[in-house]
């Protein structure tokens, strides 16, 4: 199933993309959702930048009653580690890939697309980002945690091995508490990933305070080009 997709093109007008963003929603939301903090940062420094949002499936939620919502995977119970929706996750991150292997199709080096998500996407922003065969530019995960983490060191490509991530998180996020983004972050540490950890007093949310640090995260992973 391919996904369908928001796109935004910021910058000089007329000008074609050096570089794309690939931003992945959370839990009930779609890929309207991170339209206006697209529109907040400031990368006219590196010229036009592509954003793709996409919409992740529908499908029933077990912890929300079996409601149908978009969902990039399942969540059976409030300890997101226990019982995981293997299935989904595996179905979401091949669809992320091709959404990766378009943007490369249409001209875009692998080396300058980041891929940077918020909750569940956070989640599929490591997950997939960890195991892409083609070297990107950077990781950015938001309000999140590292799923299926007993396959991350055997399954993660050795493209991706120097990749910067960007991690950050709420300290009074009641969804995802910090304790579990902090062991994500440890076990990538562990796994020799350069991370840059960032904490700020919000709850499960996007603070202006992290927008500017994305920001200047992005300007800087995206400043060389593309070789």
């Amino acid at each position: 199933m391919t996904l369908d997709t928001v796109e935004l093109l910021a910058g000089p007008a007329g000008a074609a993309p050096v570089a794309t963003v690939i931003v992945l929603h959370g839990l009930g939301a779609d890929g309207h959702d991170f339209v206006p903090v697209c529109r907040e940062l400031d990368l006219s420094a590196l010229g036009a930048v592509r954003y793709v949002l996409p919409h992740a499936p529908k499908r029933p939620v077990t912890i929300n009653g079996g409601y149908v919502m978009r969902a990039w995977y399942d969540i059976r119970e409030a300890d997101l580690l226990r019982r995981e929706d293997e299935a989904s996750l595996r179905e979401s991150q091949a669809q992320i890939d091709a959404l990766i292997a378009a943007e490369i199709a249409r001209g875009m080096p692998s080396q300058r697309i980041v891929l940077m998500g918020f909750s569940q996407g956070c989640a599929m922003t490591l997950m997939v980002g960890l195991r892409q065969p083609n070297r990107l530019a950077g990781l950015v995960g938001l309000s999140g945690y590292l799923p299926l983490a007993g396959t991350t060191a055997a399954e993660r490509h050795a493209a991706n091995a120097a990749t910067p991530i960007f991690l950050a998180h709420g300290d009074w996020d009641p969804i995802i508490p910090i304790a579990r983004a902090e062991a994500s972050r440890d076990q990538l540490a562990a796994l020799g990933h350069a991370v840059d950890w960032q904490r700020y007093p919000m709850p499960h949310s996007v603070s202006p305070e992290e927008i500017e640090a994305i920001e200047a995260f992005l300007l800087r992973v995206l400043a060389a080009p593309a070789g």
